[in-house]
Order: C-alpha cells, then sequence, then structure tokens
C-alpha cells in the first residue's frame, strides 16, 4: 500500500525536529513522524511519502531540501508552492491552490498512483480535495486541532480573525468530503467535531496515538538538565510541578503561574518549572510565544516567585526523558493545564517517566486518565482548582503511588505498532469495500463487554463462525457511545458489525456501502425524540440524593447517565413520576444507571431494525449478560443470556423463555443462536 501524507505547517524533518522552533512546529509533526515510522515497520505498507512545502529561511537549509529519504521506504518530498518564504498556518490557505497543481504533477510523474492519501490539518485536506476531484485519490483527515475549539478556548467570535474564519470553513470542507475522520480520543470526536455542520459521526473512528515510550520508562537524570533547572531555585531539592508546552496561549501555562502563585502552601511544598519552547532571545520567537512568554514573566514578577519558578531558555529533543527524570526523583508532578488538548502526547511520557498527572479536563487528557488511572482532571479555567488537584497528590497518602501505579499501563494502552495495524486495516477496507446485505435472511444482536467481547479465545471462534454465516446480519447493543463501541470492536479484531444500536439503544448506526463508515438512523432519532425533555429531566435528577453523574462524555442528547445503586434508581423513578416527566430508566450492574427517552430501550431499537429488514421474530437473536440487556432480551423470543452473567439474569422473571448457555462470552452466542436454530420456526 502506498499511503501520501501532506502536511504544510511547521518546519518538517524526518530527524532532530527543532520542536518549538516556530508556533507551529509541535506535536502534530511529532504525532505524524511517529506515525509514519510505525507504518513503515508495518509490513502492509510497501510505500510513503510525506509532502510538505519547500521554503528559504533563516531556521534552516533542510527545509529547501526537495527530497529527503529517511528509510527504504519513507521519503518527505518538498514541493514550491506561490510563496518561498517560511509561512504561519494562519497564511497557508493562499498557498493550497499552487501546492495542489506541484503536488498532481509530482503524482503524475510517479510509477503508481497512492492508495490513499492522509491529510494533516485544514490547509492540506482542501489541498486533498483538489486532489481527488483531478485523480480520484480519497482521503482521510486528521485535525489535530480545531479553529471552533480554538475560538471558543479564546473567547472570541471566529468572524473576529479572518484566518480563523477560513480555516472553519475549510474545516467544515474536510468533513464533508474526507472519506473518514480519524480522531484521538472520544472528546474529539463526539463534542469537538459536534459544533461542525458537516459533522457525521458514523465517519470518524477514534485511533489513540501510540508513543515511543520505552526511553521515557527508562529516563534517568542528566547533570547538564538539572543544572539548567537548578539555577532558578532556592531550594532544588522539593519536588517539581513540570510543565512542558510551547509558550502559545493555548497551552495555559499563565494559568498554572497563577495558581502557584496564589497558593502559599503549594509554594511551600514544590517547585515549578516551566520548559516553555527553545529561544535564544524573546524577540526571536515566532507568533504570539514572544508575548505569551512575557507575560508569564510578568506573573512571576508579580507574585514574586524568584528562586521558586524555573524557565530554562533551551533543551534538546533528547533531554525531554531527562526533563522528566528530574521531576520523578523529587516526587514531582506532571502538570497539562491547557485549555483543550486534542491528545496529550507528553501526559503518556510523563506516565511511563513515573510522574503523577494533573491534566485539562478539555479533550484527549480524559481518555487517558481513564484508561490508565494516572491523575487527576482539572477545569483548565479554574486556577484554584489546579492548585487544589497538585497539592491532593502532593499530601494524600498513597493517592501518588497509585497514580504513578496507573501509569504503567501507558505502554500498553498507546502503541504506535497496534495503532498502525488497525489505520491499516481501515484504508485497506475503504479500498476494497464489501457492501452490506441489504435483505438478510437472519439478524443476530450482542452486546459487547462480557458478551461479545472479554475471551479472546470465544472471538476469535465467532469470528469463524461468523465469515459461515450467509444471510445473517451481525449487530451489537451496547451502553457504549459509538465511538467507544467502535474502538473497542475494531481493537478486538471483531468481525465489522452490520448496525450499530449505542448509548443503550437511544442511537441506532447503519454501515455505509463502503464497508466503514456508518450512518445514523434519523427516523429512530425522531422516534426517540418524541416525549423526551432532556433538560427537565437533568434538572430534577439533580435534586436526588445520592445520584452521582457519570462524566461529560456519558451525556448523550438522549442519554443521561449516573452512578447509583438499586435504591437511588427506585428515588429516580419516584422523583420523574411525582414531575409527570417521562423516560426510561435502566440500572446495570448495581451501580450504573441510564435515563433514556421513553421510546428508547435496546428492545425497541432491535424491533426498528428488525423492521426495517422486513424480517420475522422468528428470525431475530439476541445476546446479552446484564441488566442493561433485560429489556432487549425481555421483548425477543430467541434471546440467549451467555454463562458469565450477572444482575442474576437467568433467574429474572421477565427472562424465562430465553436460553442459559453453557459456554461464555462470544462462544455462549454461537451456541445460542444453534439451540433455537434446531427449534421449529413459527411466523410472527
Amino acid at each position: 500500500m502506498f499511503v501520501l501524507h501532506i502536511a504544510l505547517q511547521g518546519c518538517l524533518r524526518g530527524d532532530d525536529v527543532a520542536y518549538g522552533l516556530t508556533a507551529d512546529t509541535g506535536g502534530h509533526i511529532r504525532y505524524l513522524l511517529d506515525l509514519v515510522r510505525a507504518c513503515d515497520r508495518d509490513p502492509a505498507s510497501d510505500r510513503i511519502v510525506i509532502a510538505t512545502r519547500l521554503f528559504e529561511s533563516a531556521l534552516g537549509a533542510d527545509y529547501a531540501v526537495p527530497e529527503e529519504a529517511v528509510s527504504d521506504k519513507m521519503t518527505i518530498v518538498r514541493l514550491a508552492s506561490a510563496s518561498p518564504d517560511y509561512l504561519p498556518k494562519e497564511a497557508l490557505h493562499g498557498e493550497v491552490a499552487s501546492f495542489s497543481e506541484a503536488l498532481v504533477a509530482w503524482i503524475a510523474a510517479q510509477p503508481m498512483r497512492p492508495a490513499m492519501i492522509h491529510a494533516h490539518y485544514a490547509d492540506a485536506a482542501a489541498v486533498a480535495a483538489l486532489v481527488e476531484d483531478r485523480l480520484g485519490i480519497p482521503f482521510v483527515f486528521t485535525a489535530h486541532s480545531l479553529g471552533r475549539v480554538k475560538a471558543r478556548a479564546m473567547g472570541r467570535p471566529p468572524t473576529d480573525t479572518p484566518s480563523l474564519a477560513h480555516r472553519i470553513a475549510a474545516e467544515e470542507t474536510a468533513l464533508a468530503r474526507a472519506a473518514l475522520v480519524i480522531a484521538s480520543s472520544r472528546d474529539e470526536a463526539e463534542v469537538q467535531y459536534a459544533t461542525y455542520a458537516a459533522y457525521d459521526p458514523g465517519r470518524i473512528r477514534v485511533l489513540p496515538p501510540g508513543s515511543d515510550l520505552a526511553r521515557f520508562h527508562a529516563a534517568r537524570t542528566c547533570p547538564r538538565v538539572d543544572a539548567s533547572i537548578d539555577r532558578f531555585l532556592r531550594e532544588p531539592g522539593k519536588p517539581a510541578l513540570l510543565a512542558l508546552a510551547r509558550p502559545v496561549a493555548r497551552k495555559n501555562l499563565a494559568a498554572l503561574v497563577t495558581a502557584y502563585g496564589e497558593s502559599p502552601e503549594l509554594q511551600a511544598r514544590a517547585n515549578l518549572v516551566l520548559v516553555a519552547g527553545t529561544r535564544d532571545d524573546l524577540d526571536d520567537l515566532d507568533g504570539g510565544m514572544a508575548e505569551t512568554m512575557r507575560d508569564l514573566l510578568v506573573l512571576i514578577d508579580r507574585h514574586d516567585l524568584y528562586g521558586l519558578v524555573a524557565y530554562p531558555k533551551t533543551h534538546r529533543p533528547d533531554d525531554v526523558p531527562a526533563l522528566y527524570a528530574y521531576a520523578r526523583e523529587r516526587g514531582g508532578v506532571f502538570v497539562n493545564p491547557a485549555l483543550n488538548e486534542p491528545f496529550g502526547l507528553t501526559l503518556l511520557e510523563a506516565s511511563a517517566a513515573g510522574l503523577p498527572l494533573v491534566a485539562t479536563d478539555s479533550g484527549g487528557p480524559n481518555d487517558i486518565v481513564e484508561t490508565c488511572g494516572n491523575g487527576l482532571l482539572v477545569d483548565p479555567r479554574d486556577p484554584a482548582g489546579i492548585a487544589r488537584a497538585c497539592l491532593r497528590i502532593l499530601t494524600e497518602p498513597g493517592l501518588r503511588d497509585r497514580y504513578v501505579a496507573g501509569g504503567e499501563r501507558a505502554a500498553a494502552a498507546y502503541d504506535w505498532d497496534r495503532h498502525a495495524l488497525r489505520y491499516h486495516a481501515l484504508l485497506r477496507a475503504l479500498g476494497a469495500a464489501e457492501a452490506p446485505s441489504s435483505h438478510p435472511r437472519q439478524l443476530l444482536i450482542c452486546d459487547i463487554d462480557n458478551t461479545l467481547v472479554g475471551c479472546d479465545a470465544g472471538l476469535t471462534a465467532f469470528r469463524l463462525w461468523r465469515s459461515e454465516q450467509e444471510g445473517l446480519a451481525f449487530g451489537v447493543a451496547t451502553g457504549r457511545s459509538f465511538h467507544s463501541a467502535m474502538a473497542i470492536l475494531e481493537q478486538q479484531a471483531s468481525p465489522r458489525p452490520q448496525v450499530m444500536i449505542t448509548s443503550v439503544g437511544s442511537e441506532i448506526y447503519h454501515l455505509d456501502a463502503n464497508g466503514v463508515s456508518y450512518t445514523a438512523d434519523r427516523a429512530w432519532r425522531d422516534t426517540v425524540s418524541r416525549g423526551w425533555s432532556r433538560e427537565d429531566v437533568r434538572a430534577v435528577l439533580g435534586q436526588v440524593p445520592d445520584l452521582v453523574p457519570q462524566g461529560p462524555l456519558e451525556q448523550r442528547p438522549h442519554k443521561l447517565s449516573y452512578f447509583g445503586d438499586a435504591a437511588t434508581a427506585r428515588r429516580v423513578r419516584g422523583r420523574l413520576d411525582a414531575s409527570g416527566l417521562a423516560a426510561s430508566i435502566i440500572h446495570s450492574h448495581g451501580r450504573y444507571l441510564d435515563v433514556l427517552p421513553p421510546a428508547a430501550s435496546k428492545g425497541t431499537a432491535v424491533d426498528h431494525v428488525r423492521a426495517l429488514y422486513g424480517l420475522t421474530e422468528g428470525n431475530v437473536f439476541v445476546a446479552g449478560d446484564s441488566g442493561n440487556d433485560v429489556e432487549m432480551l425481555r421483548v425477543r423470543r430467541q434471546a440467549i443470556i451467555v454463562a458469565n452473567f450477572s444482575d442474576d439474569l437467568a433467574t429474572h422473571a421477565a427472562l424465562g423463555h430465553s436460553y442459559v448457555a453453557r459456554a461464555s462470552h462470544a462462544r455462549g452466542v454461537i451456541e445460542g443462536v444453534a439451540h433455537f436454530r434446531k427449534m421449529p420456526v413459527h411466523a410472527g
């Protein structure tokens, strides 16, 4: 497979990237290079090319070299565009037309065309769309960061900044045109993109980036790096609050300095270390970085933090592990206070090096902290909250050790080689689409967690069994969101479902003809919207004692999710009834409580899909394991309970007709389908 990447921003070269050299030479370049190196290691990859701008600049001669061979399979190609100079991202839209012409000419000169183009950032997507118009090569899109998110974080309307308005328009076009959009986190897929008119959740995949964490896990201190920090500090042996980010407004380092400056207790317990890019002179910094750096120095002066805050002028890329080790050896904390962090590679690196985290609750850190259990999330606009979180880790017995242990899971959870395997599988599927059956003879709907997945051997058997089932449409029904469900299915290499019933039956998605993306079922959305007063329900439930909301990402337009025991569930039912509000309540695993529109459930969603396919009741199988499957199992004649069930499912009064499998997980599903197929089929 030949994949062409387009990346127009920053100072890009194959090795020794000068991160922080300009405002646009940052994490997206690190992401891109790590991605293509992982793809280079995958035998599925035949050729990889990164197309970027060629420019003359005092920033370095490397950026005027037309072609740079990075490996036997990977090359960076630099193409001239209208301007010969280095340009910040705000000015790149003026280069789209000329760069596109140069790229089309370059492709035409190649012995083989790329199978797929991958565009990084909106202007690259604009180029990819022009190339697709000319040559018919489809493209996938990674935004890295979004203009609407930046505008919201900065508290100004996009129309105030013409370049930002242009960027947002380009992002809208990218979302509308891309064959697939690759996001780094659920927050990006479900919250950030949702602010765009072209938002289509079924064409977005969450593929968490990996990170080369081995060198951070083995991080050791370096006397030279230690000295570059210690020279600022009166008591260099104190714990260090370490922040590592370019000095741009979005990284919100000022809030961290304010948090530290307004907390005498934090100052007494720890030093603050700000590694904010690389500079010889403030006036040489690109874009707004000089202004941001001056703002930090003003805050340090205002709070009289001299001797308490270190802000070294320079560091090399290979110094980064030693920076983490510096903070670790002093019992410190890594802090990321960004207004929004699309993913957060530095969080993984710091965790691998043995540091607990305090991180923004806006963006990818939600997924990282949920997956690894390695720190605390904070509102980046609340300096006092940032200070409290840092103090908790520094003072609460055992908390630091727990978060450090959680960080050990980062290497397994975020691995570039696994990312490359999923990435190439998606690209291959786009290139060889298998359209779903429009007239299946039977339908099987499975719960995901602890039914379809949970046993590797069982899922392996299911994959083989599924491949032999002609005329059977396969789908899933889950409490997870679409993106959360799709992520675990692809991570486990599950057969691709033809239908996805998600968020406890409140949303339905159907597989598209390309065999990869999905389309939301608008008719079902209209059905569940009737009689649903979400804000009224949320306001009433806010008054129920001991009812704790789940995280923001678990709240959906047609689902409100909480933690609560059975008694709390009864109080919720009583409060809603007393308020005259119609809702369906699903309680499972003794602690999860979902409140849905009255028409929404896994059971009603399965029946909607059955009717779409024109199937009789006798040709539908459903399988589950827990309380949130009861509604689906109760109303289906051919209901399967796998052997590893919970919530006393096998003795539930309404499920006496169900088949309780002897086998667990996916093997139990196979067993149950075989059982019902042996029975006489009755019309219905």
